[in-house]
C-alpha cells in the first residue's frame, strides 16, 4: 500500500534529483501498476517470457475457456484479459464438479514503448504477443553543433 508520505515523495521527486527530468511519469506507470495488481484475481496462472530484445509473450492457462468466453482490452497502457463465460449450472448428472469456470479479471501495465500484436488461443493456453518499439526519437544519434 501507498502511503500519503510516498505519494509525496513520488510527487516532489525532481526536486530530489535536479538532473532526472521527467521522471515523475515512472512514478504514474508504478502507481498504476499497484492498482491493478490490488484490482486483478489471482486467477488464471500465467508466464512472461521475453523472446527476443523487442518481443514479450503473456501466456494464460485457460482450460474449458473458448474465444467467445474471452475478452482482451488494451486501455491507456493497462492489458486485461477478462472471462465473459457464465459458470455452468449444476444438473442432475454432475456427480462433483471439480472444474471452475469462474470468472476473472487480470490486469497487466505495459511500458508505454509496448503494442499488443495479437492474441491466441490453443490447447487451452491463451498467448498475447508484445513487441517494443523503439521510435526513430529514442534510437541514438548524434547532436550536429551549429
Amino acid at each position: 500500500m501507498v502511503t500519503n508520505k510516498a505519494l509525496s515523495l513520488f510527487e516532489n521527486f525532481n526536486q530530489l534529483t535536479p538532473y532526472a527530468v521527467g521522471y515523475d511519469r515512472v512514478f504514474e506507470h508504478l502507481n498504476k501498476y499497484v492498482s491493478n495488481n490490488v484490482t486483478s484475481t489471482g486467477f488464471p496462472p500465467y508466464n512472461i517470457s521475453k523472446g527476443g530484445d523487442y518481443t514479450y509473450v503473456i501466456e494464460m492457462a485457460l482450460a474449458g475457456f473458448s474465444k467467445k468466453d474471452i475478452e482482451i482490452e488494451l486501455t491507456d497502457g493497462t492489458l486485461i484479459v477478462r472471462s465473459i463465460k457464465e459458470n455452468e449450472e449444476d444438473n442432475e448428472d454432475t456427480i462433483h464438479r471439480g472444474i471452475s469456470y469462474r470468472k476473472f479479471d487480470r490486469k497487466f501495465t505495459l511500458a508505454e514503448d509496448l503494442v499488443v500484436n495479437d492474441a491466441s488461443l490453443e490447447n487451452g493456453m491463451l498467448r498475447i504477443n508484445l513487441e517494443r518499439i523503439v521510435p526513430e526519437e529514442k534510437k541514438p544519434r548524434l547532436i550536429s553543433i551549429k
